[in-house]
């Protein structure tokens, strides 16, 4: 029996043709700063919309305290991923560093959840764009943009890596500077009312700065994870950077300290303007913080507070669309990989990591969009549509915080289990760093089940990642490829721990 074929625990390698790894190349094409916009611009959309929701189950103090913790949570994870990164250059990410602290199971467990994190937020992302675009457009049905945007995005993303990126860059810098302006607007306009961040009516005895309690931090924090989500991504882009090593732990803490300056100002700064908004339930004209927590464009609203519906307004707004395809166009690249590296190495379906000429994981791209549409047309078609928004965050968020969670107990588990393993860079936290920032996502996992309302969404994606596992158990784990980087890794590591265990035991 070949190297390919031997079965290893629950799981068995098939052989696979010569040319297998061939049809499945990614090509070099990033340097740390293409690597910067990819996770900057992957997150930025937050800083847009969905964040804001977090207003209404916290007010403005429970959403304070809930950005402040996850903030905490994404330092400690991004520390950690940056060495393990470094140390495992792999492109499957996440997948690839628990495969090799957890088996072939735990890694199938977390690639899962990243796919359903990678596949429902651009799902998410394209929702806001459309709301964006229809304060322009009243006229056209958000359907119309959902469809156009995905297929303009997935072809650039098939059209090769380096047009992705360098297209990234423009997007993500065009949006960073659109938030600038508001920034500086904002604070010189003399429209600033820190009073409105308050407004938010408290539930009998509480205060004004923590309307709903403690309670309320808990319900927030999937919000507060918005600001933050998908930096995560960036080890996908391993076997596409010039210098793994150096150059993807550099773009993670760049990234990670800009978009923790961009979420305070936003935080701050937003629910602050004399927005208005007209609450169809009650018909209650809103303002301030109770106002920017209904909005589907917080940022357009406020640029609306500053300048009114004039010329600057609607440049401004154009602008601040920008902001949402940034991060629409980074998480179809990152879904692509996800896919593409889950497929490659035999845990889903082969035939959907073939790459393009471009050498593009084409099939992926197209496959994860066919599944996001789905996804928003049967909210849309449930009637739930004003909720299509905090439902899918609350998907997305799931899905992270499980893998948040696993990688972060994979970097401890690596840390004792794997000492001799060469780590280029090292996390200045270490193992306390990953321990607190594993149950700060344990916490903000049972957060996602907070809220009645999104918990029939959340559930469905419970259902989801236990087909899949069964899928795994039932057919998957007997098609593994043992050629695929991730694989072969993880099993020449545990050869090579078999020959040293009877050296020690000695």
């Amino acid at each position: 029996m070949t190297e390919d074929e031997r079965s290893r625990g629950i799981v068995r390698y098939d052989s696979v043709e010569q040319d297998y790894l061939e049809k499945r190349q990614l090509r070099r094409s990033a340097g740390w700063v293409l690597l910067w916009a990819l996770g900057v611009g992957a997150v930025i959309s937050g800083d847009y919309s969905g964040w804001n929701f977090g207003l209404a189950s916290g007010g403005f103090g429970g959403l304070a305290i809930a950005t402040l913790l996850m903030a905490v949570m994404y330092v400690c994870m991004v520390y950690s991923i940056a060495e393990l990164s470094a140390a495992l250059p792999h492109a499957g990410g996440f997948y690839s560093f628990t495969r090799s602290a957890f088996g072939p199971l735990g890694g199938f467990i977390c690639g899962v959840t990243d796919t359903i994190e990678y596949v429902v937020t651009p799902a998410v992302v394209v929702f806001f764009i459309s709301s964006y675009m229809q304060t322009l457009l009243p006229s056209v049905p958000l359907s119309v943009w959902w469809v156009v945007f995905y297929a303009v995005f997935v072809f650039i993303n098939i059209r090769g890596v380096e047009l992705t990126l360098k297209a990234g860059l423009v997007v993500t810098a065009i949006a960073a500077g659109v938030l600038v302006i508001f920034f500086i607007t904002t604070i010189f306009s003399g429209k600033y009312q820190p009073d409105l961040l308050f407004n938010i009516p408290p539930e009998p005895g509480n205060p004004n700065w923590l309307p709903f309690g403690l309670g309320g931090v808990f319900k927030a924090l999937p919000y507060a994870i918005w600001f933050y989500l998908a930096i995560e991504q960036l080890p996908l882009a391993a076997e596409e950077a010039h210098d793994t090593v150096r150059d993807i732990p550099k773009a993670l803490n760049w990234g990670i300290i800009t978009l923790l300056l961009l979420s305070l100002f936003v935080l701050v700064l937003n629910p602050g303007l004399p927005t208005t908004f007209v609450d169809p339930a009650t018909n209650q004209t809103l303002t301030g913080a109770a106002a920017i927590s209904k909005s589907g464009a917080p940022i357009a609203d406020g640029f609306k507070a500053i300048f009114g519906e004039g010329a600057i307004f609607t440049v401004l707004t154009t602008l601040a669309v920008t902001g949402l395809i940034a991060s629409f166009h980074t998480i179809i690249y990152a879904y692509g990989r996800v896919l593409f590296s889950l497929s490659r190495a035999g845990y889903y379906p082969r035939w959907i990591s073939i790459t393009s000429r471009w050498h593009t994981p084409a099939i992926a791209l197209i496959v994860g969009a066919v599944v996001g549409l789905i996804c928003l047309f049967i909210l849309e078609q449930s009637g739930q549509s004003a909720l299509i928004g905090s439902t899918l965050i609350n998907m997305a968020v799931l899905g992270a915080v499980i893998s948040y969670a696993m990688v972060m107990i994979s970097y401890v588990k690596l840390k004792l289990s794997r000492s001799d393993l060469h780590r280029p860079y090292q996390s200045p936290l270490g193992i306390p760093g990953a321990a607190i920032g594993a149950v700060l996502a344990i916490v903000a996992l049972f957060a996602c089940f907070a809220d009645p309302a999104y918990q029939p969404a959340v559930v469905w994606v419970v259902i989801f990642l236990a087909m899949m596992v069964a899928y795994f158990l039932l057919y998957s784990r007997k098609k593994l490829v043992a050629r695929a980087p991730e694989e072969e890794n993880a099993l020449l590591t545990r050869a090579l721990q078999e020959i040293e265990q009877p050296k020690t035991a000695k």
